[in-house]
Order: structure tokens, then sequence, then C-alpha cells
């Protein structure tokens, strides 16, 4: 396993986001496993004929979306993306609960909100 990125200069995506959009296809197909360790951002701008904030501003993008973790000076890994995904979706769902309640909402109307919102995004609605 290996970490494959391939820049097109003359592509409509920014580099930036090619980067990240090839990243986190890797990692969702498996071809990166969890833990699998990053270059870092210096390195791989290099290596790619970039500038290191490019590469900086994917990786930024690849950790909100719960894709890579930084571990501080031990680098930037693969992440366990379920893992990542359910916390942001708990934290997402905490807050709503804090939200309704404090705008009054019973608990049959938050989740009836909450219900249409989830259809309308995944019935596309």
């Amino acid at each position: 396993m290996r970490l494959k990125v391939v820049v097109d200069s003359e592509a409509a995506e920014a580099p930036y986001e090619q980067v990240r959009a090839q990243i986190a296809g890797q990692a969702r197909s498996g071809a990166l496993p969890v833990g699998y360790k990053l270059p870092t951002v210096r390195g791989f701008a290099e290596q790619l004929g970039l500038a290191a904030n490019t590469v900086a501003k994917a990786y930024r993008a690849l950790e909100t979306d719960g894709v890579i973790e930084t571990r501080g000076r031990n680098g930037t890994f693969i992440a366990a993306a379920g893992e990542a995904a359910e916390r942001e979706a708990a934290a997402a769902a905490s807050a709503y609960a804090e939200r309704v309640h404090r705008l009054g909402l019973d608990l049959a109307a938050a989740r009836a909100a909450a219900e249409d919102a989830l259809r309308a995004v995944y019935e596309g609605s």
C-alpha cells in the first residue's frame, strides 16, 4: 500500500481539491488503511511540486471531514472513518437537542423536525 496522488495542472479542480479527493478516495476504498502515516506537508508538497500551503489546505479539509487525524509531532494518519463520523454525528445531535430544548419544543416536535430534515436529505425532497 502506497499513497498515489497525481495533480493535473490543466484540470478544472484546484490542486488542493485534487489532493483531498484522491486521499479521501483511497482511504474510503481501503487502499490506504486506518493508521497509514501520510507524508509531512512540506515533504508531500515538494514531492508533488506544489506549495506547502496547498497541501496543508487539503490536509485541513481531510481532517475536518474525519478522513485523517493529526497526532501532534507523531504525524498525520488515516483515521478510523466510522469512529470520526459517529463522533461528529453524536456532537451534532447533542447540539440539536440543546437548541430545540432552548426553543421550547417538546420531544415529539423535536423528533418530527429531525426526521423531516433527514428525510429531505436522504430522499432528495
